[in-house]
C-alpha cells in the first residue's frame, strides 16, 4: 500500500531533516517546504527515487504554502529562528506564517497538522522569541483546532548547535561562562535549567502521530528524562571533551550587557533577548502529557552526545596535525 504524501516546512533544518529520514525510511512520502531548494538537495538521497521532493518555499507567501500543502495529508511544520535578521523576524516566522500554514492545511482537509513550537512558550514572557512561539500556538490551533503541537526544550544531537558550540568554545577559551541569579557555590547557583530532549526522539515522536494519527492531546512538552543545569553541562562537555577551561558564572546584567554587542555578529553568540529567555528554567511542570504519552522513551544525553563530542579531544586534533604532515 502507498504511503500518504507528507509536507515539511523547514525540513533542512537539524529537527527537520531528521524528521524528513526517518518518514523516508519508513516510507512515507515526502514533500520539503523550504527556503533555499539548493541547498536542500541533499535530502533527495535519503529515500529512494522520487520519495522525496524539494520545493523552494517562502513562508511568507500564501500562494508557496498551498502549493506545498496540496495533496498532502500531513502537515509539519519546524520552521524556527533564534535570532531575527531583516524580514525573517520571531513574529513572521512563529506567529504569521503558522497561522498561514493551519489556515490553508484546514482549508485542503490535511489528515494532521503537527506544529513544532519550543518549552516554556508563553504570552507573558519578557523574551520576543518565546511570545511569538506562543502566539504561534494560539493562531494554529485557532485555525486548525485539532492540530498537535510539541514543545521541545534544548535539542541535542550530532549537528546541534548547543552542545557542539560549547565543546568548540572549550577548545579556545580559558574561561566557559554562564549566568545565574544566585552566587554559584549556593543552592541554585549552577545557573538556568534544561531538560535537554534527543533530536530521534521528536522524530520518533512524529513517526508516532502520523501513523496512529489519534493522539489524545493537542500539546505536549517534549523533553529528556533528567534536569540539568547550566553548570552540569557544561561540566559534562569538558569532562567528555578533556578540555579544561574554568567554568565562570556570571550575572545576568553582565550577560546582557555582553549581548548587546555579540547581536550584531552575522551568527550571534548571545542576543538580549537570549538573556531574557535564559533567566527562566526550561524544564517542564509535568502538566501537560509527555513523549512516554506518545509512546517514546526519552533517551538519555549521557548516552548520545559522547559519540559526537571525541572529536573535541586534544588527540583528535593533534591526529589531524599529524596525518596532513605525514601526506606532505
Amino acid at each position: 500500500m502507498k504511503k500518504p504524501l507528507v509536507t515539511v516546512f523547514g525540513g533542512s533544518g537539524f529537527v527537520g531533516r531528521y524528521i524528513v529520514r526517518l518518514l523516508a525510511k519508513k516510507g512515507f512520502n515526502i514533500r520539503v517546504a523550504v527556503r533555499d531548494a539548493e541547498k536542500a538537495a541533499y535530502l533527495s538521497t535519503a529515500g529512494e527515487i522520487g520519495q522525496i521532493s524539494i520545493i523552494p518555499t517562502s513562508i511568507s507567501s500564501s500562494y508557496d504554502i498551498n502549493n506545498a500543502i496540496d495533496g498532502s495529508s500531513f502537515v509539519i511544520n519546524c520552521v524556527g529562528i533564534l535570532y531575527e535578521k531583516g524580514k525573517r523576524t520571531f513574529n513572521n516566522l512563529h506567529a504569521l506564517a503558522p497561522a498561514d500554514i493551519a489556515k490553508i492545511a484546514k482549508h485542503h482537509k490535511v489528515k494532521k497538522l503537527i506544529h513544532i513550537s519550543a518549552l516554556g512558550a508563553s504570552i507573558n514572557s519578557k523574551s520576543l522569541y518565546s511570545q511569538s512561539k506562543a502566539k504561534g500556538e494560539q493562531l494554529t490551533l485557532m485555525n486548525y483546532p485539532d492540530a498537535t503541537i510539541l514543545r521541545p526544550s534544548v535539542v541535542f544531537g550530532k549537528d546541534d548547535s548547543f552542545i557542539n558550540r560549547f565543546a568548540n568554545l572549550s577548545k579556545y577559551l580559558p574561561i566557559l561562562p554562564y549566568f545565574s541569579e544566585v552566587v554559584p557555590h549556593q543552592e541554585g547557583g549552577g545557573g538556568t535549567k534544561f531538560q535537554p530532549v534527543y533530536v530521534a526522539d521528536i522524530a520518533q515522536a512524529i513517526l508516532k502521530i502520523v501513523s496512529n494519527n489519534h493522539p489524545n492531546e493537542r500539546i505536549y512538552d517534549v523533553v529528556g528524562p533528567k534536569i540539568y543545569d547550566m553548570r552540569e553541562i557544561l561540566n559534562l562537555i569538558i569532562n567528555l571533551t578533556e578540555r579544561k577551561p574554568w567554568i565562570c558564572a556570571f550575572p545576568f546584567w553582565f550577560g546582557h550587557l555582553i549581548s548587546l554587542n555579540l547581536q550584531y555578529l552575522p551568527n550571534p553568540l548571545l542576543t538580549p533577548d537570549q538573556i531574557k529567555l535564559l533567566r527562566v528554567d526550561n524544564i517542564s511542570d509535568n502538566k501537560l502529557p509527555l513523549l512516554e504519552d506518545l509512546g517514546v522513551k526519552p533517551t538519555p544525553m549521557e548516552s548520545i552526545i559522547p559519540t559526537y563530542l571525541k572529536r573535541f579531544k586534544p588527540y583528535q586534533q593533534d591526529k589531524r596535525i599529524r596525518l596532513k604532515k605525514s601526506l606532505l
